[in-house]
């Protein structure tokens, strides 16, 4: 066939188990050169384990595998053992096959790579940067990222995209950053209970691909008289409930976002009524005039803030900008150089820090969150162990199995658990979604956003911060820490600059500050929109509960196929419509929110 280019890389028929377990069978892959590939799956379900048997790192137990004759792979792990190596620079120049250090040393610069640094004592983004270069610098024909954007920046993850984008080999990535997935990909795999499944469309359709699955799945199995799984019922119903609640979760989220809006403009008035206004009582921390410097290099510049119950603060800023160091500041964890911190009455602190919470391989799971019994206190009420862990996607049986044979993702999630059962209403979380499978991220939100007390966030994860926070407290690496009410895109837009340039932005010119005025009010057309939709979302909601009524009829199908089908087809377009007009009723609830 003319024109036709076959795959440089295919596996067909592949099957892997470890004992009794068959992680997958049958799975089958193709690459062709130039594809941008996201591969996205649950924790535990071989994502990672099916890149290195494309790597060559593990031999599969049955199937074939062909590769186009000289082409390159090169790979980069979830977790890299660097311990062979003198310094950073030596890493990134094991990834070359020749002497051609010049490309190295393009990629240290670009990446603002430390170079000389001793691999044991460098930090997790810098040794991030490192094996990310070293994957880079031989210009493989198939580049294999695994969590790529854990520990790093703002500015790198920006800097990556363009790189993939650009990049003339095919790349494969797993990552649980939905918007980078989103920017960089052109075709998905989902690995879904050992069967893999292909959408020749980039990550951003991924969710209305899924639902369509999960739909046909669950339909097939209910109306067929199937008893359906109690993990698909569980792990996937369960995936689409969350995601239709989402809307419910951004109202909510919009309504704190004005609230923290309406605080911050009566700190800012300094007035003497402000001390005796009822959100005193609702105080979590004052700061007043902070500044923290190491050596000559300030690290926070005259920072002062009040942060009242209920408030949802995201911290961004470069690597090495001082997030942690803000923090340690803001709970008296560190004395500051000058200026002072008050923190309300009785309040208990629950910290998530991936590198401080230690779990013991050798405990189950349920040792783990409960030692004695069978039920744990969470939050005010008790919750069966086992309960409690389906709330974070572990399966019965895993809960007397090792914390050991958990994957990465696994034991964040487990250690997510363990922190969220604690008591308190004050909760840190420092990079809580590195090595979190989409899923979990859907449910972390779901449980900050009915959580009751005040939330400090440290997080990369752009499309999270959206969906999670009031305000940013943006950090722009010269000691300033400037706060932004809304989430990461809200910032973008205020800095009136392009995400790549975000943590190097230029004062706003008069051409953004032109366009504002331009946007004073709502046409007359959107006001209408604003004012009718409520109405029209409440009468689909009414259609909507009519036509579920009439498919609980468990013998529909049996009678009336085409009935059925007229009726489940009618149910997706009004469900989608529904979606639609939400979606178009919060965007002009925001826009009107911006006017002011």
């Amino acid at each position: 066939m003319a024109g036709f280019d076959p795959p440089i890389f295919t596996l067909k028929g592949i099957k892997l188990s470890f004992g009794n377990h068959t992680l997958f069978e049958d799975v089958e892959l193709y690459v062709n050169r130039g594809d941008k590939i996201s591969l996205v799956g649950r924790n535990g379900c071989g994502k990672s384990t099916l890149l290195k048997i494309i790597s060559g790192i593990i031999e599969p137990d049955e199937g074939e595998i062909f590769i186009q004759p000289h082409t390159k792979i090169g790979y980069m792990p979830q977790d890299s053992d660097l311990s062979g190596y003198k310094t950073l620079r030596e890493v990134i120049l094991s990834g070359l096959e020749t002497d051609e250090d010049y490309k190295a040393q393009k990629l240290i610069d670009q990446l603002e790579i430390d170079a000389e640094q001793f691999p044991e004592t460098a930090s997790g983004g810098e040794r991030r940067k490192a094996t990310l270069a070293k994957a880079l610098v031989g210009e493989p024909d198939i580049l294999l990222l695994d969590e790529p954007t854990n520990h790093l920046d703002m500015p790198t993850i920006e800097f990556l995209e363009k790189v993939i984008a650009n990049y003339p080999g095919a790349v494969i990535v797993i990552s649980h950053d939905r918007r980078f997935l989103a920017n960089i990909s052109r075709t998905t795999f989902w690995l879904d209970r050992g069967i893999m499944r292909r959408d020749n469309r980039g990550f951003k359709f991924f969710e209305e691909w899924q639902d369509q699955i999960i739909e046909q799945e669950i339909i097939a199995q209910k109306y067929l008289n199937k008893k359906i799984a109690e993990e698909t019922e569980w792990l996937h119903k369960g995936v689409t409930a969350r995601r239709r609640r989402n809307m419910g979760r951004l109202r909510r989220l919009i309504a704190l976002r004005q609230e923290r809006r309406e605080q911050i403009k009566q700190v800012g008035s300094m007035t003497t009524e402000i001390e005796n206004t009822a959100w005193k009582s609702k105080l979590v921390i004052e700061a007043k005039h902070l500044s923290k410097a190491f050596g000559e290099r300030e690290i926070v510049k005259d920072f002062s803030t009040k942060i009242i119950r209920g408030n949802r603060i995201g911290i961004v800023g470069a690597n090495g900008s001082g997030k942690t160091t803000l923090i340690k500041l803001m709970t008296k964890k560190l004395e500051p150089d000058s200026g002072f911190v008050r923190i309300g009455k009785n309040l208990e602190e629950a910290y998530f820090d991936q590198n401080r919470v230690i779990l013991d391989n050798s405990k189950t799971l349920w040792k783990t969150l409960c030692d004695e019994g069978d039920h744990i206190w969470v939050r005010g009420h008790h919750r069966h162990v086992v309960a409690y862990l389906k709330d974070f996607l572990f399966t019965p049986d895993q809960a007397k199995s090792p914390v050991g044979a958990l994957s990465g993702g696994e034991k964040n999630r487990l250690m997510l658990a363990k922190v969220l059962a604690r008591p308190s209403n004050f909760l840190l979380l420092d990079e809580p979604t590195n090595d979190l499978d989409m899923d979990t991220l859907d449910l972390l939100q779901e449980m900050l956003s009915d959580y009751d007390g005040t939330i400090i966030i440290i997080s990369h994860d752009r499309d999270f911060l959206d969906k999670t926070v009031t305000s940013i407290f943006y950090m722009k690496g010269d000691g300033s820490v400037v706060e932004h009410v809304g989430g990461y895109s809200d910032l973008l837009e205020k800095m009136s600059t392009q995400p790549q340039t975000i943590f190097k932005a230029k004062p706003v010119t008069a051409k953004p500050e032109e366009k504002k005025e331009k946007l004073k009010k709502l046409s007359y057309n959107q006001q209408r929109q604003l004012t009718l939709l409520p109405a029209r979302i409440v009468d689909l909601e009414k259609d909507i509960a009519l036509v579920q009524e009439n498919l609980n009829d468990i013998d529909l199908y049996q009678k009336d196929q085409k009935r059925f089908l007229e009726l489940t087809e009618k149910l997706k377009k009004l469900e989608l419509e529904k979606e639609k007009s939400e979606t178009e009723w919060l965007e002009l609830s925001m826009l009107q929110e911006e006017m002011g």
